[in-house]
């Protein structure tokens, strides 16, 4: 799909990993893109609010994206379609559309160096292992990209059955609780900034 420029010099990108289909909706790769939904939602449930607006979801970019404003900030929420391991050519063709600089883009993802309940934001870094995260860092050719990590527990068995694998009845208490207060993370990111939300969340 043709993605043709735009330039919005403030706007701030949010993209969450995951799998598109059915298939890995509920897998435990996919709560990056379960964070682009629970701060959707939030911001329809709360759209009455004069601070608060949100526009319908479009495809553009190999991506589903919705564009809105948090106290008067533009972002953009975007979920690649081009599978995890591919994700860094949907980012790139975001970033190139709507001129983003990679120091007001924020990855969220899966990470099987945390356990399951903590997340880590970070201003830039390596890839860890993670495929997508490799694949935004090679597309982006900038290690300097703000991320937000989700853990997700270490690997039982085969790590790639195990990120498909979806959550326990446990986990997924846990995972719910973290979606909650990676979106709290994200809010703050963009009303305050990133390093008060590192002090904040960085924490379990």
């Amino acid at each position: 799909m043709e993605c043709t420029n735009t330039s919005s010099q403030s706007v701030r990108l949010l993209v969450g990993l995951g799998n598109p289909g059915l298939r890995y909706e509920q897998t435990k790769h996919n709560v990056g893109f379960r964070v682009i939904d629970a701060l959707y939602d939030k911001l329809i449930s709360e759209q009455t609010s004069n601070n608060l607006s949100a526009k319908r979801v479009t495809s553009t970019c190999n991506s589903l994206v919705i564009q809105a404003e948090i106290n008067d900030t533009p972002i953009i929420l975007a979920k690649p379609m081009t599978y995890m391991n591919n994700s860094g050519s949907a980012v790139a063709a975001l970033v190139n559309r709507f001129e983003i600089s990679p120091s007001h883009i924020c990855i969220i993802y899966d990470d099987v160096h945390l356990d399951i309940g903590m997340i880590r934001i970070r201003r830039k870094g390596s890839d860890g292992g993670q495929k997508g995260m490799q694949s935004i860092i090679h597309h982006l050719g900038t290690t300097e990209v703000p991320r937000l990590r989700i853990g997700i527990g270490e690997p039982v068995g085969d790590i790639t059955d195990y990120v498909l694998s979806e959550f326990t009845k446990e986990e997924e208490i846990e995972i719910e609780q973290t979606v909650e207060r990676t979106v709290e993370a994200i809010e703050t990111i963009l009303q305050e900034d990133i390093q008060t939300a590192m002090n904040r969340f960085n924490t379990r």
